[in-house]
């Protein structure tokens, strides 16, 4: 069975939202739906009160434990935590994308969700909050962009229209949405989409940006600690780079230290591909959004590795 998760930041639980979330067992069956999520899809949505209310992410529930520090409360932990393109609000043109929220009275909305932190999803209504927040990435307009032009994503419109006219979608198209969620290509899409615009189309490490005629930048998303060690599809675990730095990177020939100094192994790096980053070993391109920086902890795994090296 599928849920909702609400997470807000500084909510006083032990939340590490693309890993596991942190919950208690008391009241309101919050551990009921957690179980039953088990081996299920959970879509993440942020508080009113946590600042950013509406739907942020998906995630798969791969486990339940218990806090063995903290009497009444469990982690359930995560897999395949992929961020939405856009953050999709509770409410859309008067219309709520959960059914019992629909089905209660507007004056009676906040009461229905209050003290409702966990709670269970239908099929159809999470394919609608998933078809609508990856919409960007799958716009036939943005295929050549994000190098989907061999992948079909048919019936995605159809999904995401049902909240216009009230019709349910199908559940063929809904496992059509989890297919799409477990794909490479989809996932590497998307975050592909969310590096290129955090980093402006431009190279981290050379500070060049190169669009070529298609629309296409020229630099490639990489992750920091890699997805086949378990790192994450997020912004904070990703870098924009140019195609050699990202090769050099990947091999753990240069690396970050946490104040965004380029670190060089001098003598596996010849001295000719050197000079392509010799005026950025203080610090490299940011994002202008400081939230989406690389994180520390991704950076200190991806440090480990260049040691190693």
């Amino acid at each position: 069975m599928k849920a909702v998760f609400d997470a807000k930041p500084n909510s006083g639980y032990d939340d590490e939202i693309v890993r596991r979330y942190h919950f208690p067992t008391r009241g309101e069956d919050y551990l009921a739906s957690a179980e039953a999520a088990v081996g299920d899809w959970i879509v993440y949505r942020g508080t009113r009160r946590g600042g950013q209310p509406g739907y942020f992410a998906v995630a798969r529930v791969t486990h339940l434990e218990a806090d063995l520090a903290r009497p009444a409360h469990m982690y359930a932990y995560v897999s395949d935590y992929l961020p939405f393109d856009r953050v999709i609000p509770f409410e859309v043109g008067g219309r709520y994308w959960e059914a019992p929220v629909r089905a209660v009275d507007r004056r009676a909305v906040g009461r229905s969700v209050h003290g409702k932190s966990v709670r269970p999803l239908s099929d159809q209504d999470f394919g609608a909050i998933v078809a609508a927040g990856l919409e960007k990435t799958l716009a036939p307009e943005n295929a050549i962009r994000l190098g989907l032009t061999d992948v079909p994503v048919p019936g995605l419109g159809e999904i995401a229209a049902h909240f216009d006219d009230g019709a349910v979608p199908g559940l063929g198209h809904v496992r059509q949405v989890e297919e799409i969620l477990v794909s490479r290509k989809i996932r590497d899409a998307s975050f592909r989409r969310q590096i290129c615009e955090a980093y402006d189309d431009r190279c981290a490490v050379t500070g060049l940006r190169i669009i070529n005629g298609g629309g296409r930048s020229e630099v490639q998303a990489a992750h920091i600690w890699s997805v086949a060690d378990g790192g994450p599809d997020v912004v904070q675990n990703g870098l924009a780079l140019s195609g050699t730095v990202h090769w050099l990177f990947d091999r753990h020939l240069i690396s970050l230290t946490d104040r965004f100094e380029l670190l060089v192994s001098h003598n596996k790096v010849p001295a000719e591909l050197r000079g392509l980053f010799a005026s950025q070993m203080n610090r490299i391109h940011l994002p202008h959004d400081e939230r989406l920086w690389p994180h520390p902890t991704y950076l200190e795994r991806h440090r480990e590795r260049f040691i190693a090296a």
